[in-house]
């Protein structure tokens, strides 16, 4: 996850007045949420036992093989969306590719499911050794695994929508702070624009989906997502229905602001874009970024919460 307080791409965070950090949590055992969170947690251990994944390595090609396989095994339509992104080091052209797995690509208004799924390929934060080994457990490997898990769950998609899950590439292929974020999703939204006119379909709205592996999860509104306006029925859709689940874990409140991926979907792409970001995480690009700072039921908390929300597009009103 690229966004960060200190690389200036988190533009705001709201303090609880009394000082306090605040823990909201559900009282749910894993195996009452109907939604498959050890499987989950399964896929963010096999990510990251390939070992680091950033754009253009070995571990990212190994890991384009097990999802490319993993998603047409269910399924989908899958396609490698190869483009010519940047070394920041020297400039030079490197290969890379967004992965693009389609369910139901006949029908014309589709929902962007989505992630990262390169890692940053130094721990930078890491007071310690930041030159050392990082694998993305939460940065990287939880949205990705969280979707490896939801496309066991197309029988519970809308039937209104095709549904594609994106993992971008390159969201954060960097070792210095000040270089650009966001190759992959810019990438993606800069040919989704160009494609316009010749499409038959589009994306009605997009999710992101980024460090929701947080075994002490929070998940508060993210700014902009609140407060663009062709969004909010976004927000309010995903926030009612953790109400109604009863995931406390959402909280219906504005934290932070937050420059991710969803914001070239938006602003480049036009896209209805949000992310779902629990951005208080300790280990947050350091090598502590390991599965066990992730847990089971917070993958089937937000999990849950998702599909039930994808659900409610059936009888929802969709600008």
């Amino acid at each position: 996850m690229g966004a960060a307080i200190s690389l200036g791409l988190v533009l705001f965070w709201l303090k609880p007045q009394n000082g306090q950090a605040e823990s909201p949590t559900s009282s749910y055992r894993l195996e009452e949420i109907p939604f498959d969170g050890a499987d989950a947690y399964e896929n963010l251990k096999r990510l990251c036992e390939i070992g680091p994944r950033p754009s253009g390595s070995p571990g990212m090609k190994a890991q384009q093989e097990l999802l490319v396989q993993h998603f047409t095994d269910l399924g989908a339509e899958v396609e490698l969306q190869r483009f010519s992104g940047r070394d920041p080091r020297s400039g030079a052209a490197m290969p890379m590719a967004n992965l693009i797995a389609r369910f139901f690509p006949d029908r014309p208004d589709r929902i962007l499911l989505c992630a990262h799924y390169d890692t940053l390929p130094l721990p930078m934060r890491d007071p310690v050794n930041p030159r050392g080994r990082f694998v993305g457990a939460n940065d990287g490997a939880s949205g990705t695994a969280l979707l490896m898990t939801l496309a066991r769950y197309t029988q519970h998609f809308p039937q209104r929508f095709g549904v594609d899950l994106v993992l971008f590439d390159a969201e954060e292929f960097l070792f210095e702070e000040w270089q650009p974020f966001f190759q992959g999703s810019e990438y993606f939204a800069r040919q989704y624009v160009a494609t316009s006119r010749k499409r038959t379909w589009r994306y009605r709205a997009a999710v992101l989906l980024d460090m929701i592996g947080d075994a002490d999860l929070q998940i508060y509104q993210e700014r902009n997502s609140a407060w663009w306006r062709d969004t909010r029925w976004i927000v309010e859709g995903i926030w009612g229905t953790a109400a109604r689940l009863r995931i406390r874990e959402f909280v219906p409140r504005k934290k932070y602001e937050v420059r991710d991926d969803h914001v070239p979907l938006h602003n480049i792409g036009g896209i209805p874009a949000i992310v779902l970001i629990d951005f208080d995480y300790p280990a947050w690009h350091t090598q502590r970024d390991l599965p066990d700072q992730c847990s089971a039921l917070s993958l089937a908390k937000v999990g849950w919460v998702v599909l039930e929300w994808l659900r409610s597009l059936d009888t929802a009103r969709v600008p």
